[in-house]
């Protein structure tokens, strides 16, 4: 098949086989009823089928497992202890300011594990 038209706004890539060449394909009817055949296929096509042959493992798996626990607490923190937006501005300040969130985060945790 030849490339024929390249995307880049959608990002894919349109091929189309010879008529020539189509016609005389035997299966044919099987493909399509149209004059030639067409193929679209994405520019990122290869990274998507990596991840599909990696979503299944068990490695992956326990990746999940987690990033879920990760995402759980951020959004405890937005959620529960208001922690929506920084207050203080450059690194140094978002930095400080984080880590004042995740030491109160882990502190409320701390306290449910001692008995009263």
């Amino acid at each position: 098949m030849r490339l024929r038209k390249v995307d880049l706004a959608m990002r894919i890539k349109r091929y189309s086989a010879d008529p020539e060449t189509y016609g005389a394909c035997p299966i044919r009817k099987a493909c399509t009823a149209a004059p030639a055949r067409t193929v679209t296929r994405h520019m990122d096509e290869d990274a998507r089928q990596t991840a599909r042959d990696i979503s299944g493992t068990e490695p992956f798996n326990l990746s999940r497992r987690k990033r879920k626990k990760v995402e759980m607490l951020f959004a405890h923190l937005k959620r529960n202890l208001g922690f929506t937006r920084l207050r203080l501005s450059g690194l140094r300040g978002a930095s400080g300011e984080f880590l004042l969130a995740a030491t109160a985060q882990n502190l409320k945790r701390l306290a449910k594990l001692v008995p009263a």
